[in-house]
């Protein structure tokens, strides 16, 4: 039962990572829909970046599963430390040097 909702769910993040990866679908981004200043940004770089980032995710998900049925807990620590790991970089990699600012 959890291989199957963990599937559901990495299908929908798929789902959501190939529209921002053809630049579309801003709106799915947290935050960009409340920022006032939506104009200074690049949405389209912004959002395939989003969606090179959720991809590896969606992509890894269901082997949390995988760990969980067969009891090998350091598949999920692997995708733990990968999650962060992406988290971190998209957060410096994003908030330094302007990158999605239109020039």
């Amino acid at each position: 039962m959890g291989l199957i909702i963990v599937g559901c769910i990495s299908l929908m993040l798929l789902i959501i990572s190939l529209i921002l990866l053809r630049g579309k679908g801003a709106g799915l981004i947290a935050g960009y829909n409340t920022s006032g200043n939506k104009e200074e940004f690049d949405s389209e770089a912004l959002c395939k970046f989003v969606g090179k980032i959720l991809l590896p995710i969606a992509l890894l998900s269901p082997s949390v599963a995988v760990g969980g049925i067969y009891k090998i807990p350091a598949i999920t620590v692997a995708y733990s430390l990968i999650v962060t790991a992406l988290v971190i970089f998209a957060l410096i990699y994003a908030n330094t040097g302007n990158r999605f600012k239109k020039q």
